[in-house]
């Protein structure tokens, strides 16, 4: 494959070799349960510790949950969907500039966690950002889009 990113804007025929799973590895769909009453964990309730047995319960028992009272309003989810939006849009040679295949790097565009040793790559692009503390990672992030700070 020419280019490291998939939101290349390159339509493809057929899926590149590099992203072929093997049979013995791909999900038996046939062998899925249907799960109805995935765990809804209400960070607005007070009892903080019953907040995490809910959420090592959830963990143990389904390996996901919902999260509802997070306190991020709709407007903020919505604006960070835009700007991943807008960050995925910008031209490849823009977002290339961000492309590492350096997993320890902390902030980095790419495809898998680890390209190099990986055999299969996933079919997706990612933007990997580190939070925490704030102040320390957020020069490092991109400034285009520039709404993306």
């Amino acid at each position: 494959m020419d280019t490291k990113v998939l939101s290349s804007g390159i339509h493809y025929s057929s899926l590149p070799e590099s992203y072929v799973r093997p049979e013995s590895e791909r999900p038996r769909l046939s062998e899925v349960s249907q799960c109805d009453n995935v765990p809804v964990i209400d960070l607005g309730c007070e009892d903080r510790s019953h907040i995490v047995q809910q959420i090592a319960l959830a963990c143990i028992n389904y390996g996901f949950f919902q999260v509802i009272n997070h306190g991020v309003s709709k407007e903020a989810v919505e604006r960070m969907l835009q700007v991943a939006h807008d960050f995925f849009g910008l031209p490849v040679e823009e977002k290339m500039k961000l492309y590492s295949d350096d997993p320890s790097k902390t902030m980095r565009l790419s495809t898998s966690f680890n390209v190099k040793k990986e055999k299969v790559h996933n079919w997706r692009d990612y933007l990997r950002l580190h939070c925490y503390p704030l102040h320390k990672y957020v020069p490092e992030w991109p400034s285009n889009p520039p709404s993306f700070k």
